[in-house]
């Protein structure tokens, strides 16, 4: 695939994508050089969709640990969660989102005893319980330790 003459590798953003997210990125203030946003983007971008590890991350991404700094320093400064809300701001403005919720409604059954619903010799409070021998069938299994 190619996105304006540069083969686009699959785990990677589209021009149109870097675009949208390049302005809310936030500029450094320091006087090194620095690895490209663009590419530290897309080195996080790649490990979020493989599910490598941080040191495994592939070198045209920069350093690994170059990567897994800016992703947590963006994800505690709240970067990302601004710029998923601008992001679907201006998108939900031109109409391009579609709010329609769907929930699907199976159901899944449980044993009986799975859950404490208090009912008659079923067991009420707590959680932790443990087998305990008793005289009382219908109470040594709802004895709480202690």
């Amino acid at each position: 695939m190619m996105d304006h003459g540069v083969v686009m590798r699959r785990h990677e953003l589209t021009d149109r994508e870097w675009e949208l997210l390049a302005p809310l990125i936030p500029r450094a203030a320091t006087g090194r050089p620095r690895v490209e946003d663009r590419q530290v983007i897309n080195g996080m971008v790649y490990k979020i969709r493989t599910g490598i590890s941080w040191r495994d991350l592939l070198e045209r991404y920069g350093p690994w640990k170059t990567v897994y700094t800016r992703f947590r320093r963006y994800a505690i400064d709240g970067t990302f969660t601004r710029a998923l809300q601008q992001i679907q701001a201006r998108a939900d403005a031109v109409g391009d989102i579609d709010w329609l919720v769907q929930i699907d409604s199976a159901i899944v059954r449980a044993h009986q005893h799975a859950a404490d619903t208090g009912r008659k010799g079923g067991c009420t409070g707590g959680t932790n319980r443990t087998i305990t021998p008793s005289a009382d069938p219908e109470e040594a299994h709802c004895r709480s330790p202690g």
